[in-house]
């Protein structure tokens, strides 16, 4: 018998099936645009997220042979934040604004005045309210698109307008719903005394179920499109950042993740509720009922190496297409030609503004240290130092208040050797891959249909199927010119940001 996992990422759609032991056996990826119509915008059509997945649960399906009728359930990661505001009858009214969106400044900081301030806005979510988040956005569809604010009778995240589409039945689980930055974290409801003071109509925001919950049955519409069986049961899922965490093992204090993605995360999880001071962390509910995870996000991580290779390597694309290697190794094996610090360069991140540690979507990313012996080996070995800098900042917060005893590592940063050693080097703790970590948020989704159809009986049984691949120690003798150069990083962003703010 088997599950499937669904993520809807930024980039594409991945699915997968897997076994009762943790066994990947088909996967199946279909790719889709990001629209920037202007700077700092983001948006999607959600049609391609649902032609993307339904065209890659078809695709695994029919390379695995395996029937449909040995699934026993289907769960869902997927990026999260985005907005998808629906009309009565379930149709799309806009694009969605995704998560990495940066037009809703203004509004998150009307928000946080409507909440009586941020200790007060706190005391009610346990989280600030980010640029990314959903809360910014529904504000602003109301203040810059009446029509379609007028027109919208509910709103749902991207994975969850997948799964309404496949049940035909809205809903958004806790995890979700934490990161609209209108959610009661610690009682995991809406915040209904905050989206009063907003003004906002209760009746927009959807049911909420815990991540393991059932969410609805594979309709017969939605059977024909996928070849899935009508009937076959699925699970609320989660957010990317918590589910993908959740199938990296992390369920209690001690192991941080660290994913490197388009974005990048550092996240741990608790058995607890844990007040965010501050509100440097992002404190979102768990995929178990009384679980919790928190995280730091940067909001851009390896779309910055992606776009040094788009915009700034554009021959190393040509050469891997000639050799029939990966663009992304080519530029590994540039960077190794430099050494840790880069020859003195730098590189923040911020190209779509930043999350952790700082909130700020005016930020901008910065080479510093350019001289007329600069490499464009030591600017790509910036570029991935650059992104675990900002990481190690997200660490180093979590040092504050909880152990770190060791990083998980997934995403793109898990696959290559090079990211590897910067994170264990740069952290200065092991680093420990596992097994599926390359899989992402649609493995996690797996194993949270393996905990709804009741294959496993709590988390620590569903996290027990992984298995550590690879441990990768610190070099003591890099630690030195990494700290000596984390800590001129650490220093860009206060000295530049009268800069970023300028008009």
């Amino acid at each position: 018998m088997y599950v499937l996992g669904i993520d809807i990422g930024t980039s594409c759609a991945k699915a997968l099936l897997m076994t009762r032991d943790g066994a990947v056996v088909s996967r199946a990826s279909r790719d889709y645009p990001l629209l920037t119509p202007r700077p700092g915008w983001a948006e999607q059509d959600p049609a391609w997220w649902v032609e993307a997945a339904f065209e890659s649960v078809r695709c695994l399906l029919e390379t695995s042979g395996i029937s449909p009728s040995g699934i026993e359930g289907i769960s869902f990661s997927g990026q999260m934040h985005g907005l998808v505001p629906l009309d009565q009858g379930g149709n799309v009214l806009r694009k969605a604004i995704l998560w990495c969106d940066q037009r809703t400044e203004p509004q998150c900081q009307e928000i946080e005045r409507l909440a009586g301030g941020r200790e007060s806005l706190l005391s009610m979510t346990n989280n600030v309210m980010l640029a990314g988040y959903t809360g910014g956005k529904l504000l602003w569809l109301r203040e810059e698109e009446p029509d379609c604010f007028r027109r919208m009778k509910v709103f749902l995240c991207p994975k969850d307008y997948l799964r309404y589409r496949l049940t035909g039945e809205f809903c958004m689980d806790v995890s979700e719903a934490s990161g609209t930055g209108l959610f009661d974290t610690r009682n995991r409801c809406w915040c209904r005394p905050l989206i009063a003071a907003l003004g906002l109509d209760a009746s927009l925001f959807p049911p909420v179920v815990e991540s393991t919950e059932p969410a609805g049955k594979v309709t017969e519409a939605a059977a024909e499109l996928t070849g899935l069986l009508p009937g076959t049961p699925c699970f609320a899922g989660g957010g990317d950042a918590v589910v993908q965490s959740f199938g990296s093992g992390l369920i209690r204090e001690g192991r941080v993740g660290a994913v490197i993605g388009t974005a990048g995360n550092v996240s741990m999880g608790f058995e607890r509720y844990t007040p965010n001071p501050g509100g440097k962390l992002q404190a979102f509910c768990g995929v178990t009922p009384g679980s919790y995870m928190s995280f730091g996000a940067t909001q851009t991580a390896g779309g910055a190496l992606r776009w040094f290779r788009d915009e700034l390597s554009r021959d190393l694309l040509v050469q891997a297409e000639r050799e029939g290697r990966d663009a992304f190794d080519l530029m590994s094996d540039l960077a190794r030609q430099s050494g840790p610090g880069a020859g003195g360069v730098l590189f923040t991140p911020y190209l779509s503004g930043e999350r952790c540690p700082w909130p700020d979507a005016s930020a901008r990313g910065v080479l510093y240290g350019l001289s007329l012996s600069t490499t464009r080996a030591d600017m790509i070995r910036a570029v991935m130092e650059g992104i675990v800098y900002s990481l190690r900042q997200i660490v180093d917060i979590y040092r504050t208040f909880a152990r770190v005893d060791s990083v998980a590592a997934s995403g793109g940063g898990a696959r290559g050797d090079l990211f590897l050693r910067l994170q264990a080097d740069i952290f200065g703790v092991p680093v420990v891959t596992l097994s599926a970590a390359s899989e992402g948020g649609a493995y996690g989704a797996g194993l949270i249909a393996g905990l709804g159809a009741g294959w496993y009986a709590s988390p620590e049984e569903a996290v027990s199927v992984l298995k550590t691949e690879r441990q990768i120690m610190p070099d003591p003798e890099t630690r030195p010119a990494y700290d000596r150069a984390f800590l001129r990083y650490s220093e860009i962003y206060p000295a530049l940001k009268p800069v970023f703010h300028m008009a």
